[in-house]
This record gives structure tokens, C-alpha cells and sequence, in this order.
């Protein structure tokens, strides 16, 4: 009975420590590659065979926030500003992502001390880059190109007609995003040495471009 009392007894002890005791938060820089190209570029794609050949982590900034809850308090800020056609601002961006990271990091789904973080849209300005920079390290960036925008609005709508995305065959909108990456794309770039950036030719087939990656980038990747 005595040690059943003492079993029973654990939870009004630990009471007396913090959730920040129990579950302490991760401070450290997390490593990071950077997977920068236009859409339709296959950045989803490399970084699922990155993280699935090289047990790195993908991350994607839109599935983020695709996958937010309207009744979340993350989820009603962003349906907030994305309801009314508006950016998000960059420094709630950056927190909602922050937020996500560290609780793929206490359920156990990212491991920051073994994985690199492959992150996938983000940061799209100069801001985002410069908030970021409290919470990664950025070893390498890898740009995909494709030259010819024609056929990335090809490979965009079929992928639109496949995921039932009605959004992506508008031809007119899919121009201006186009626009928008190469403005905003070209001055987070010149943000960052050019030491770190690794250029890939992406109108190769998605196993062309992940050899190409690989042997490139083996010493980081392996």
C-alpha cells in the first residue's frame, strides 16, 4: 500500500514544476537547406525524395498553412488575412512556423540533432530571412530552374487537373505568380552569399534533378 501511495501520489508532485521544466523548449540553431524555384519547379517533390532517401525532414510552408485549423488561434489569424486577399505578415510568418517546428520536435516527428530541416517556401522576403535567422542555420540553398515559363504553367496544370486544384488553371493568375517569385526570389537570393547556393537544371525529369543534387551536395546530404 505505501507504494501505491507514493505512485498516486507523483502527479500533485509535479505540480510543482513547469510545463518549461517538463517540456523544455529547443534553443539551439536547427540546420537547414533552403529549396528555392518558381512553381512548378518540383520543390515538393525533391524535397520528399531528400527526406525519404536521406531521412532528412521536409517541410513545406504550405502545407502549414494549408493545414491550420480556422478555429486554431494560428488558424484564425492567417483565414483572417488570406480571406480578405492579404499577405500575412512576415513576423506572424515566421511565429506560426516557428510554433509548427517545435511541436514536430516534442511529438517526436522531427530530430533536429540528426535530421536536416529541408524547408520548402519559406523565407519568401528579405524580413522572413532576417527573423529566421534566431532559429536556423542555413548550410546550402538550392535553386531549381526553369527558364521557360510556358512550361511551368504546363506542369502546373496538370498537376491542377490531377489534385483537382481549380486554382492553378487560371493561366493569367499562374503569370503574375510567376512574376511575383522571380521579384521577390531575386532579392532573398542576394541576401545570402553566393557561396551557399547550388543551381540545378529542373526541366530534367525529378530523378535527373535529384541525382544532380545528390552528387553535388553528397557531403551534406549523406
Amino acid at each position: 500500500m505505501r507504494q501505491t501511495q507514493k505512485f498516486y501520489n507523483l502527479p500533485h508532485m509535479s505540480k510543482q514544476h513547469s510545463a518549461q521544466e517538463l517540456l523544455p523548449a529547443y534553443n539551439a540553431l536547427l540546420r537547414a537547406v533552403l529549396i528555392f524555384g518558381p512553381p512548378g519547379s518540383g520543390k515538393g517533390t525533391l524535397g520528399k525524395f531528400l527526406s525519404s532517401a536521406g531521412n532528412h525532414f521536409h517541410l513545406s510552408s504550405g502545407d502549414i498553412f494549408r493545414g491550420l485549423s480556422p478555429e486554431s488561434p494560428a488558424g484564425q489569424v492567417y483565414h483572417n488575412y488570406a480571406g480578405k486577399g492579404l499577405l500575412v505578415p512576415d513576423e506572424i510568418t515566421i511565429q506560426i512556423w516557428h510554433h509548427f517546428v517545435h511541436g514536430l520536435i516534442a511529438t517526436n516527428r522531427y530530430f533536429h540533432s540528426q535530421q536536416l530541416l529541408l524547408l520548402d517556401g519559406i523565407p519568401r522576403t528579405i524580413r522572413q530571412a532576417d527573423l529566421l535567422q534566431k532559429y536556423i542555420i542555413v548550410e546550402k540553398i538550392i535553386v531549381l530552374e526553369v527558364p521557360k515559363v510556358e512550361e511551368l504553367i504546363k506542369r502546373i496544370q496538370r498537376r491542377a487537373l490531377i489534385e483537382k486544384r481549380t486554382d492553378d488553371l487560371d493561366v493569367g493568375v499562374l503569370k503574375t505568380r510567376m512574376e511575383v517569385y522571380h521579384k521577390d526570389t531575386a532579392k532573398v537570393l542576394r541576401h545570402y552569399p553566393e557561396s551557399l547556393i547550388a543551381r540545378f537544371d529542373a526541366t530534367q525529369t525529378p530523378l535527373e534533378v535529384l541525382r544532380d543534387v545528390l552528387v553535388k551536395l553528397s557531403s551534406l546530404l549523406k
